[in-house]
């Protein structure tokens, strides 16, 4: 016996795709399923976070803080990273997800200036940080605002 060959015990799994509530033959006649009575048993579920009546959690616990709605997620990538693309190379944010620098663009790119660079590089993200554009410029590689 292996892991790939496990399968439930012969009649331990039922399938959700039967009828409920269609008499006793059936197997599953009388209360569907539900019990006996009480408020599960009933249509009509209660809401989430509803404690029975009692005052519920998120409204117990105080207020803090904000949100604010316009905020982005801006990825952060140091100039170091961008040692592993070979010289004269074009980075763009396609290029650094495909080589696994970043997982994630989310709403935007930005280099910034931690780390040393010895390759010119012409860079194509969503933002730069004054340390990374002055070492990629000064390598001869440009910067470009996408």
């Amino acid at each position: 016996m292996e892991l790939s060959n496990l399968r439930p015990a012969e009649g331990s799994k039922h399938s959700g795709d039967f009828r409920r509530g269609r008499g006793h033959g059936s197997g599953n006649g009388k209360t569907a399923g539900k019990g006996h009575k009480g408020q599960k048993a009933r249509s009509g579920a209660t809401r989430i976070g509803f404690e029975g009546g009692q005052m519920p959690l998120y409204r117990r616990l105080p207020k803090r803080g904000f949100t604010n709605r316009n905020s982005k997620t801006i990825v952060g990538v140091n100039v170091e990273k961008l040692e592993r693309f070979d010289a004269d190379s074009v980075v763009t944010v396609d290029t650094l997800l495909e080589s696994g620098v970043i997982r994630h663009a989310y709403d935007g790119v930005k280099i910034l200036g931690n780390g040393e660079l010895t390759k010119k590089l012409t860079v194509k993200v969503n933002a730069f940080s004054e340390g990374a554009k002055a070492k990629i410029e000064a390598l001869g590689g440009t910067c470009e605002v996408i």
